[in-house]
C-alpha cells in the first residue's frame, strides 16, 4: 500500500483570528441615537441554556456506581465483557455517524 504525501498540513490559527473586535462607543450615523436594542434568542439557543442549566445543578455522573467500579477493579473483580463493550463502541459509531448526516 502506498502512502499518498500530497497533504498539506493545517496552519495554526490564532484563537481570536476571524472574530470583530467589540467597539465601546456605538456606531450610529451621524445625528442618529441609538435608543435601545433588541436581542431575540433562538428556540435552539433556549434550549441549549435549558440543557446547561439543568446539567449544572443534576450531576450527570452516578458516583455511587463510579465508587462500585472503582471498587471492583481495586479487589480484582471487575469483569469487562467484550461482547458489550463491542456493541455500545458501535451504537455510539452509528450515532455520530447519523448526527454527521442530519439524521439525528
Amino acid at each position: 500500500m502506498k502512502v499518498d504525501n500530497s497533504i498539506n498540513p493545517v496552519t495554526t490559527v490564532a484563537v481570536n483570528e476571524g472574530k470583530r473586535q467589540a467597539s465601546t462607543t456605538p456606531s450610529t450615523g451621524a445625528g442618529q441615537e441609538s435608543s435601545s436594542s433588541n436581542v431575540k434568542i433562538s428556540p435552539d439557543a433556549a434550549k441549549l441554556q435549558s440543557l446547561d442549566s439543568t446539567s449544572a445543578s443534576g450531576s450527570v455522573v452516578n458516583t455511587e456506581r463510579v465508587n462500585e467500579i472503582k471498587q471492583a477493579i481495586s479487589d480484582g473483580n471487575f469483569k469487562v465483557n467484550p461482547e458489550v463493550v463491542a456493541d455500545r463502541l458501535l451504537e455510539t459509531v452509528k450515532e455520530l455517524i447519523q448526527s454527521k448526516r442530519g439524521e439525528g
